[in-house]
């Protein structure tokens, strides 16, 4: 089973690795990350993600919200990565 959470916790610690050593390996893997959160957890009309998937990618209710998932995670994984990008460019 996937959960939405170490999702956005993968996305940025493979974005932080890239941007702190260059190494092709985390950029590939943050890519590979982002694109199958993007296909399977983002839900298309709404765009908030589901909580959690089975690993081939289908949800396993479609709800996306409960008492665990509050507005911490996703947003984080937005201000971080914009802070990491910002400062990559310099």
């Amino acid at each position: 089973m996937k959960h939405w959470w170490p999702q956005t916790e993968a996305i940025i610690a493979t974005l932080l690795a890239y941007h702190l050593t260059a190494d092709s390996h985390h950029a590939e893997r943050f890519q590979t990350i982002h694109d199958w959160s993007r296909k399977h957890l983002v839900e298309p009309e709404h765009g908030e993600w589901y909580g959690d998937l089975y690993c081939d990618g289908i949800p396993v209710l479609k709800l996306k919200s409960s008492h665990w998932k509050g507005p911490y995670h996703l947003p984080r994984r937005l201000w971080v990565a914009v802070q990491i990008l910002q400062e990559a460019r310099g």
